[in-house]
């Protein structure tokens, strides 16, 4: 695996396998990888000849209360993972080389509608940083295709509605969510969890899936299935910042025609911020 940090090496790099006749995979990450994202590096590797992978934290997607100082970066550990993965090179930009000319001074990509309630609403500014860094990844990488996984949802949505709107000639695939094995959805902010929050934290897939085992069983009082997920995340010690059950195609409201849901959450558990979702398929229902 080669590993380069400017645009131009890495230009370069990708130039040589396409000119190859590879078909070029890609996988934006934030590092600090776990299983998830070695899923999707995976998947990348089954579908593409040359699977590039970028590890940039973005500040452009963290608020002014967020964690950027102090998110997690492992790059020699990451490295590591990728390599055994199959990932054939490694972008790892400064954030100098990614924004030359500053933050205050970057064109903003905005992807209306899908970014906007969820985390969006909670997040202001968050999926513009998002569809910003990964439009220049793209115009960068080139990718035939590039993985995402479905753990941020919304993301998945707005990089789909952009690529659509844009018409960019990227395939989007996504990875199913990888979870421990009490349930919890991986993510590089459960290493912010004391031992006795991250033994609470279960409970939100928990919740999740007594409404999702509901709804498969006929109930459709969506107002007040969320008001009893709520109130179950509060009684298990969580402090729910959203829970909503939208239509997975677009994240519309859900209404009684709906077929394919998307139950949505996120949560605190101390300072760390939760994030999970689960997909219902209503014609797969009893």
């Amino acid at each position: 695996m080669n590993i380069v940090k400017t645009i131009a090496d890495l230009r370069a790099a990708v130039s040589r396998a396409r000119g190859e006749g590879k078909r070029i995979g890609f996988v934006p990450t934030m590092g600090n990888l776990h299983a998830g994202h070695i899923a999707l590096v995976k998947k990348a590797g089954q579908r593409a000849d040359f699977v590039v992978a970028s590890i940039f934290v973005n500040p452009l997607q963290f608020g002014p209360n967020e964690d950027l100082d102090n998110y997690p970066r492992t790059l020699a550990a990451d490295q590591d993972k990728l390599f055994e993965a199959g990932c054939h090179l490694l972008f790892a930009p400064s954030v100098e080389e990614m924004y030359p000319h500053g933050q205050a001074q970057q064109t903003i990509v905005r992807v209306p509608g899908v970014s906007e309630g969820l985390c969006g609403g909670s997040r202001p500014g968050h999926f513009d940083g998002v569809s910003t860094v990964v439009n220049k990844l793209f115009n960068m990488v080139l990718p035939d295709l590039a993985v995402f996984g479905q753990k941020d949802f919304q993301q998945l949505a707005v990089i789909r509605t952009m690529v659509r709107d844009l018409n960019m000639p990227v395939q989007i695939l996504s990875e199913p969510i990888v979870r421990a094995a009490d349930g919890l959805a991986l993510s590089s902010r459960n290493g912010y969890l004391s031992a006795d929050e991250r033994a609470t934290a279960p409970a939100l897939y928990r919740t999740l899936s007594q409404l999702d085992v509901a709804i498969r069983g006929g109930r459709r009082d969506y107002p007040t299935l969320i008001a009893e997920g709520l109130s179950a995340l509060q009684a298990a010690g969580l402090r729910p910042d959203y829970l909503e059950i939208r239509n997975a195609i677009d994240l519309q409201p859900v209404s009684e025609r709906s077929t394919e849901l998307v139950i949505l959450a996120a949560a605190y558990l101390g300072k760390t911020r939760l994030i999970d979702n689960l997909l219902v398929d209503i014609h797969t229902s009893a």
